[in-house]
Order: C-alpha cells, then sequence, then structure tokens
C-alpha cells in the first residue's frame, strides 16, 4: 500500500522540476552585474540586478582631482548607469523565457496543431 497514485507522482515530479528550474533563474539572477565608469573613467560601481552597489572601484588621485560636488556626481552618475544597465539586464533574461521553454513550446504548438 505505499504505491503512489501516477497522478500524485506526476504533481511531485512537477515540483521537483519547478524547484530546479526556479533555483537555475535565481542563479541568473544573481550573476547579472553591471560595471558602467562615470564620465571621466575615473569611478566604477559595480551593481547587481537588484541594483545593490556591490563594489566601488575610485582610479588612484580621483579624491584628490575631484571638488566633493564633483566627485558625487561622477559617483552617483556611474551608479546611475550601472543600475539601468542591470535593470537592462534582468529584463532581457526575463523577456526572453527566463524558463528555457520557447524552443519546447513552439513544438509542442505545432505538434498540438497536428493533433487538431
Amino acid at each position: 500500500m505505499n504505491d503512489i497514485h501516477p497522478d500524485v507522482q506526476a504533481a511531485l515530479d512537477a515540483a521537483r522540476e519547478l524547484r530546479h528550474k526556479i533555483a537555475d533563474l535565481r542563479e541568473r539572477i544573481d550573476a547579472i552585474t553591471a560595471r558602467r565608469p562615470s564620465p571621466s573613467g575615473a569611478v566604477i560601481p559595480e551593481v547587481d540586478a537588484m541594483g545593490r552597489l556591490t563594489s566601488l572601484y575610485l582610479a588612484p588621485g580621483t579624491v584628490d582631482r575631484f571638488e566633493s560636488g564633483e566627485l558625487i556626481t561622477e559617483i552617483m552618475a556611474a551608479i546611475r548607469d550601472s543600475t539601468a544597465d542591470a535593470a537592462r539586464q534582468y529584463e532581457q533574461l526575463m523577456d526572453r523565457d527566463p524558463w528555457g521553454e520557447d524552443s519546447d513550446s513552439d513544438a509542442e504548438s505545432d505538434a498540438a496543431e497536428l493533433v487538431l
């Protein structure tokens, strides 16, 4: 009496497959980084897919080269550009079938049309 009904087994298999797909998608999202330099090239932030600043590079002498307001402008411009780039990468990932099923869905649609 330990046999699992085929419908229950199919649901368990589907849930396991979905967990793997979610983990894969999460890995691809976590791999997104953007590093867009400031207008002068002296500041390079690193931003992740969620727009969080993960690193900030200042070229040697940058702090001495700019006045306080100019340095802030350089840093903020680079962070804005990097954040926009990370968002663009995220949107591209999500727009192009994040589950990797585009080719499978097309094949299934074609097969369904043949059956009809």
